[in-house]
């Protein structure tokens, strides 16, 4: 199985849109969202990942076919880090869940932004919460922070990767 990592090109917006969808549709167990009057959940940053600087779009894809996304931003909504990065949105379809295309896709991810990281994860997103723990223990060899916001109802993980 060939896992890679593209940028999401501008011409493939309505691509990214229609995944978006689905991720919403799949995240709405934990959201308790609902579609609007048009049957779409939408998502307000779409056109900001093409219009501001520390966004990065990118395809997850399986032996060249999409199977994902996932959304990195150069900054930290919960931590202060050096050279700042989180995970805004990581969706790996259910045909590829459990078969090691998230876990391959996030250290690809890790290892294209050295720095600080944060990926968080709301509370009640017990599947998530398993896995980026898994993910990262592995990756850093137990060495990250744990953290809590009772604000948003997040928890997460920091980690720095220097190379």
């Amino acid at each position: 199985m060939n896992i890679s990592i593209e940028p999401i090109l501008i011409e493939q917006k309505s691509v990214f849109i229609q995944m978006m969808e689905l991720y919403r549709y799949d995240f709405s167990e934990f959201s308790s969202d609902d579609i609007n009057e048009y049957g779409y959940f939408g998502y307000s940053h779409i056109d900001d990942y093409w219009n501001e600087e520390g966004r990065y779009p990118f395809f997850i894809r399986v032996d060249g076919r999409l199977a994902g996304f996932v959304l990195v931003r150069s900054c930290c909504e919960h931590t202060h880090l050096s050279n700042p990065h989180n995970i805004a949105e990581f969706f790996v379809m259910r045909k590829y869940r459990r078969k090691g295309v998230g876990k391959e896709s996030a250290v690809k991810i890790f290892d294209m932004f050295p720095g600080g990281w944060e990926v968080s994860q709301w509370v009640n997103n017990l599947p998530a919460r398993s896995f980026w723990r898994e993910v990262i223990s592995e990756y850093t060899n137990g060495k990250y922070d744990i953290f809590t916001t009772t604000e948003k109802n997040e928890v997460g993980f920091t980690l720095s990767i220097l190379f």
